[in-house]
């Protein structure tokens, strides 16, 4: 089983031979990809290097903080994403009762009232 770690603030320039050079003293490499933006093909300054065992993992650790091609990397263990993270409260579009802020009546106490008259509506004339 392979395990991931990601590389912060990778020189744009910088390529997955380099890499992999640097990570080299840590153990046996599955993988170097270095992420880049999906419309340009920039790179975007980090990189995920699969290690092909754990204590391959514990030793990139230890290169936290060096220098690669004149920049200071930081190496962090894979993110895995949480279901429901980030996700709203309240759904952004779809079915809303009235009095949420788009318009017609408001609550007041157990009546409805129309909403208060905001002043007189120009009617668009073309010419």
């Amino acid at each position: 089983m392979c395990i991931r770690d990601s590389v912060k603030n990778v020189d744009y320039m910088a390529t997955k031979e380099e890499v992999q050079d640097h990570f080299k003293s840590c153990g046996s490499i599955h993988r170097v990809t270095i992420i880049a933006d999906k419309f340009t093909g920039h790179p975007k300054g980090f990189a995920y290097v699969e290690f092909n065992d754990a204590e391959s993992v514990e030793n990139a650790k230890l290169l936290d903080g060096t220098l690669l091609r004149g920049r200071t990397i930081q190496v962090l263990p894979k993110r895995t994403n949480v279901p429901n993270k980030g996700k709203r409260s309240r759904p952004r579009g779809g079915y809303m009762p009235r009095g949420y802020g788009r318009g017609g009546f408001y609550m007041r106490g157990y009546q409805m009232y129309p909403m208060p008259f905001r002043g007189l509506r120009r009617k668009f004339k073309p010419y």
